[in-house]
């Protein structure tokens, strides 16, 4: 499956964004998917997940009450919901498939998007 992230831009502190991922397949269904962030210099970090169904969700506790993801499997498509961002939230945001269930590392994950890039100015 391929994905495309988009959605991404610069945002005033305290504002709101919407990303997406779409897939490139139907089967994108069958898949749990997962947001991750990367700032400047720094790791590629875990945001949240979303089980098939979207009845099974696990955050970050860096971005729970503040973030918010979700599905729509009719249009191969997770978002990603952000809101009250703070200028840390800054980072290239990637989506990606989930291998394993229930794991924040990298390697639990895969394919990966290309990213797309959220600015919050303060």
């Amino acid at each position: 499956v391929q994905l495309q992230a988009s959605g991404g831009g610069l945002v005033q502190a305290g504002g709101s964004l919407r990303l997406s991922c779409a897939a490139s397949e139907r089967t994108f269904s069958s898949y749990p998917m997962a947001w991750f962030r990367q700032a400047p210099g720094k790791e590629r970090e875990f945001v949240a997940a979303i089980s098939p169904s979207g009845s099974n969700i696990y955050y970050a506790d860096s971005v729970k009450g503040q973030f918010t993801i979700s599905r729509d499997s009719a249009k191969n498509t997770v978002y990603l919901q952000m809101n009250s961002l703070k200028p840390e939230d800054t980072a290239v945001y990637y989506c990606a498939a989930v291998k394993r269930w229930g794991t924040t590392t990298t390697a639990g994950f895969g394919p990966w998007g290309q990213g797309t890039q959220v600015t919050v100015s303060s």
